[in-house]
């Protein structure tokens, strides 16, 4: 199997992971954080300087002439990994840009209530603030805890918020600060089912989760390439339900708002999203190379990929639980990727951005990069580990013998 190796030291600058080789990563450095921004593998990249070379070959033929075929061939290969209709599917650089594009194109009147949790992303919360203030709307902020949380318990804490006020819920897939997989799957169909519009940010959901859109059917999902599928920075996807398309416009308006029925074959949605200006798309079409390249790394393909990743991460988390003398604070179902775990309260500056002194301790004398978070607010923090390809169960007592070294138990 591919997790389960002798428990021995690593040393800094190995990377010891068969597959590490694939990656541009610093072998100097133990990197447990592929969550944040992800990691691209060398034959993506590649394709995607292929791409770059022929834009700049002869630019206007590209942004002409060839750019709307290339887009709809990868949103037809997109489509098919999140088993969503194509027609109903939009590239976003990020899934940052795809909630700003459904928050700022809706209307609230004041009252109207807008549901998230102390779980989410912070920029996500930022927008979702930003719109509030705009119309007089209420933000309800949903605490579930984190100690003993279950998915049962976040259903149950986000429906006992839902009132007759309630006209969208931001629901995280994977949350950021804490790593959760959150029931998405039972909270859509009910919530949709009264009335309420749901917007899933998975922003780590694409290759760390088995999605399928068709049987979801939120009213908008946006989800991030760049992280667990590997994709270049700059690639996102924006699903739209088709009843929720009318008056959904990206975050930079340009040629396409006003090009309705001009263009045989293109909806307004594809014709507003696929062209906001001159940009650099290669991130969006190197996605089916990223999906190939990924998927074909072990035997039994993305579904390998997954549980491979998944079963590393628990291992992982358990570890250092054991390391830093805390509890296993959620139940396994919770867990794709990402772990996170509680630290001793600190005093430290804190930030989701710019990261803390403890983070760069680690890092300067430990050689392990690895975000510790301020959640739910300083003096409170967690540590939280990603596992990758790249990744190995080494990597995680490396990063305890330093917890060890830093952190008096």
């Amino acid at each position: 199997m591919y997790i389960g190796l002798a428990h021995v030291s690593q040393k800094a600058g190995e990377m010891p992971s068969d597959l590490a080789k694939h990656w541009c990563l610093d072998p100097e450095i133990n990197f447990l954080n592929h969550g944040s921004f992800g990691a691209c593998p060398r034959a993506v990249l590649k394709e995607q300087s292929t791409l770059r070379q022929r834009i700049e070959n002869q630019p206007v033929q590209f942004f002409l002439r060839d750019i709307y075929d290339l887009i709809d061939d990868a949103r037809q290969t997109v489509g098919a990994f999140l088993d969503a209709p194509a027609e109903e599917l939009v590239f976003v650089r990020n899934a940052t840009e795809g909630v700003n594009a459904i928050l700022r194109s809706l209307e609230f009147k004041p009252g109207d209530e807008i549901l998230v949790t102390d779980h989410g992303y912070p920029a996500c919360k930022n927008i979702v603030d930003f719109v509030a203030h705009r119309y007089g709307a209420r933000v309800v902020i949903v605490s579930p805890g984190f100690q003993g949380l279950t998915q049962a318990s976040v259903y149950n804490s986000i429906m006992a918020s839902v009132t007759n006020k309630t006209r969208l819920a931001l629901l995280d897939h994977v949350t950021s600060p804490t790593g959760l997989v959150l029931p998405v799957e039972s909270l859509v169909p009910t919530l949709e089912a009264q009335g309420i519009m749901t917007l899933v940010d998975g922003a780590h959901g694409p290759g760390m989760l088995d999605i399928s859109l068709r049987r979801l059917q939120p009213s908008w999902y946006v989800g991030n390439f760049h992280k667990w599928v590997c994709a270049p920075k700059g690639a996102g996807i924006l699903y739209v339900r088709p009843d929720r398309q009318s008056g959904i416009h990206p975050a930079t308006i340009s040629h396409g708002f006003s090009l309705e029925g001009k263009i045989p074959g293109r909806s307004l949605l594809h014709l507003e999203f696929d062209w906001t200006g001159t940009q650099d798309p290669t991130a969006w079409l190197c996605v089916p190379k990223a999906l190939e390249i990924i998927g074909g790394m072990l035997p039994g393909g993305w579904p390998e990929v997954r549980a491979r990743n998944r079963a590393l991460v628990l291992q992982a988390r358990n570890y250092l639980a054991s390391v830093l003398n805390v509890d296993i604070p959620t139940e396994d179902a919770m867990i794709g990727h990402l772990a996170a775990l509680p630290l001793p309260p600190s005093d430290e500056p804190v930030s989701h951005l710019y990261g803390t002194p403890f983070q760069e301790r680690l890092l300067t004398e430990f050689c392990t990069e690895v975000p510790i978070v301020p959640w739910p607010a300083s003096p409170h923090r967690l540590i939280r580990v990603s596992a990758a390809l790249y990744n190995d169960y080494s990597d995680y007592e490396h990063l305890g013998a330093a917890l060890k070294t830093l952190i008096p138990c």
